[in-house]
């Protein structure tokens, strides 16, 4: 009984390594390890559990590399760099818009004017798209990677005074990040627009400055504050209008921008389409804890009157959260096709194997 115990417990920790190694050689590795035990052992020795984990792990890690390194992880960086960086674009170019054009405002309440960080975050994000664009992609990648260290450079040091507007400033910051690691992997020259093709590349390059085109406009365009109440105002989500059917022309509009870029990524292959999800959900899942979990925070700081430090705990989980989230969509990825692949492995036995039989 004992020893079926300790043979249980060993299959336990043989867990730890991947499945393709458990196939070969599982079966080996527990007669070696049964053979080894002492009569009457039914627990797993404390050297025999240190090594089987770090080996176990070890090897997840090595098939795991590998595994980014399929043609399919590439195509989804080469889109995913081209993608974060025209929206990085649009971001900055919005920001330096909103600072050179502006509604007539009273005096003291105008912008102060684009500065030159304003300036270079839109010729940096340019450039990068650019040097996509045109197939120098190093170039692309060190002028990502630029980006990120200015972020640090310019708002990280912040932390303390400032917490708020650096926390505003993460999920703009993961996206940056995002586009300087994807343009960092490997490709063949110009692969985005082999990919895309003219009418997807159109869409993703267009559709971000088409949205930034209709928020200046809004913007300009919104009706002036009148004190005697003879203006009709009409709100949703910062956009402002006279009448609510201008309202919802530019809301139809910006619908329209953002489908475009959804169907110019859905009409990709299965495969590199998911991987684009995979990588762009880190963004996406930051800016939902920001604007869940720390909601309480913002409020408190906003009317407390002073800075309100985070915790140590809050600071893990925003470092933490993109790359778990990254992580786990990729083995989403992985599970999901290993199951798809065995599956069609049955059906092909099963067209093969005769009628009858």
């Amino acid at each position: 009984m004992s020893g079926d115990d300790l043979e249980r417990r060993y299959r336990r920790l043989l867990a730890v390594y991947p499945w393709e190694h458990r196939r070969v050689y599982e079966d080996e590795m527990l007669a070696v390890l049964l053979a080894g035990a002492r009569p009457g052992q039914r627990r797993p020795a404390a050297a025999d559990v240190r090594n089987l984990v770090g080996a176990g792990l070890r090897a997840r890690l090595r098939v795991g590399a590998r595994g980014f390194t399929e043609p399919s992880w590439a195509d989804a960086a080469t889109v995913t760099g081209l993608l974060a960086g025209v929206v990085l674009l649009a971001l900055a170019g919005k920001a330096l818009l909103d600072q050179v054009i502006h509604p007539s405002l009273p005096p003291g309440y105008e912008p102060g004017g684009p500065d030159l960080v304003d300036w270079l975050r839109v010729a940096g994000w340019a450039g990068v798209c650019a040097a996509v664009l045109v197939g120098w992609r190093w170039a692309a990648a060190g002028l990502a990677w630029a980006g990120v260290l200015g972020w640090g450079a310019l708002v990280a040091p912040q932390a303390g005074d400032n917490p708020t507007y650096v926390v505003d400033t993460l999920p703009q910051f993961a996206l940056a990040v995002v586009a300087a690691a994807a343009l960092t992997v490997p490709a063949p020259r110009r692969r985005a627009i082999a990919l895309l093709g003219v009418r997807r590349l159109l869409a993703l390059v267009l559709g971000p400055a088409a949205m930034v085109a209709l928020l200046v406009t809004n913007r300009v365009t919104s009706p002036t504050f009148d004190f005697g109440g003879g203006v009709s105002y009409q709100f949703f989500y910062g956009l402002e209008a006279s009448s609510e059917l201008v309202l919802w022309l530019y809301v139809a509009g910006l619908a329209v921008a953002a489908l475009a870029m959804v169907i110019a990524v859905a009409t990709l292959t299965p495969g590199v389409r998911r991987r684009i999800v995979v990588m762009l959900l880190p963004v996406a899942a930051l800016a939902l804890v920001i604007d869940s979990a720390l909601a309480g925070w913002v409020t408190s700081t906003m009317h407390m009157g002073h800075v309100v430090p985070l915790v140590p705990a809050q600071w893990a989980m925003l470092v933490l959260v993109a790359p778990v989230t990254f992580l786990a969509g990729a083995l989403l990825v992985r599970r999901r096709e290993e199951t798809l692949r065995m599956v069609a492995l049955g059906r092909d036995a099963d067209r093969e194997q005769p009628m009858g039989q």
